[in-house]
């Protein structure tokens, strides 16, 4: 059989919607880390290239807008999401799909409506919640609203993963005498890290980037994450665009090499654990 032959016309079309596609999603990131250089950022305008290359808004936010402080927030309640949300999910996803008892879909299904419940129908609720458990300006109190938040997308999410290992893998690590935590660390958890290196990326983008809550529930300037960092150079009459976008660019920074080092792991361990050693 032959091969299928390609027309010029799709020779030519296929490099062009690429590079269009790749103008659209990469020029907003170009005008921001672009700008973030610009020493005449104020002044830029329209203007493709920038005036200059300069680090001063940089050091502008370090030093004058306390950022460092504001990343360093950003990173300890990522991360103490990730954590959080990754063991509680996986525990949760597990119960739902291998063990059979009263009200499994009730739950199934509450997962589901909390998941289209809209954020900010949210905030009053968990503020006075909090405000009562007095965890109000506190990192611990924010952290527990974002595993809360990322919970039902990570259970549903699990739940897929652990319902396509087959039983026979972990009756067979039974028979080969392990334990259940034998079974789980050995067998389960590396056929489902690809969902929990997923669930990771969604736990962590949603707390390094919501701005809402982290407004609304930290008082202190000394506890701001870097989403609301970013708003203090936003001001009533005028806006400094230099800081601002030196400021987005160490946020995005962070999440682009986080989803680098993690999204090769996506594809792997689906059968990892089904080899026996």
């Amino acid at each position: 059989m032959s091969a299928r032959r390609t027309t010029p016309a799709a020779r030519i079309g296929l490099p062009v919607a690429v590079a269009a596609l790749l103008l659209f999603t990469l020029f907003p990131v170009y005008w921001m880390i672009s700008t973030a250089l610009d020493p005449k950022a104020v002044t830029r305008g329209s203007d493709v290239l920038p005036s200059g290359i300069s680090f001063e808004h940089f050091t502008y936010v370090f030093e004058k807008g306390n950022f460092g402080t504001y990343l360093l927030n950003s990173a300890l309640v990522g991360f103490g999401t990730i954590l959080a949300a990754g063991l509680l999910s996986l525990f949760a996803a597990i119960a739902v799909a291998r063990f059979k008892f009263r009200f499994r879909t009730s739950v199934l299904i509450m997962v589901l409506i909390v998941q289209m419940v809209p954020l900010e129908a949210l905030v009053i609720p968990l503020f006075i919640q909090m405000r009562d458990y007095d965890m109000l300006n506190s990192l611990l109190g924010l952290t527990i609203v974002y595993v809360a938040l990322s919970l039902p997308f990570a259970i549903w999410t699990l739940r897929g993963f652990v319902q396509t290992v087959p039983k026979e893998v972990e009756e067979a690590a039974y028979i080969d005498g392990a334990s259940w935590w034998r079974m789980f660390r050995s067998v389960l958890l590396p056929l489902v890290a690809p969902g929990l290196v997923a669930t990771s990326i969604f736990a962590f983008i949603t707390a390094w980037n919501e701005f809402v809550f982290a407004y609304t529930f930290m008082k202190g300037s000394d506890k701001y994450t870097a989403a609301v960092g970013i708003y203090q150079f936003f001001g009533e009459n005028s806006t400094a665009w230099g800081p601002v976008m030196a400021s987005s660019t160490l946020v995005t920074v962070p999440v682009m090499i986080f989803f680098v080092i993690v999204h090769r792991k996506l594809g792997s361990g689906l059968a990892a654990g089904a080899v026996k050693g």
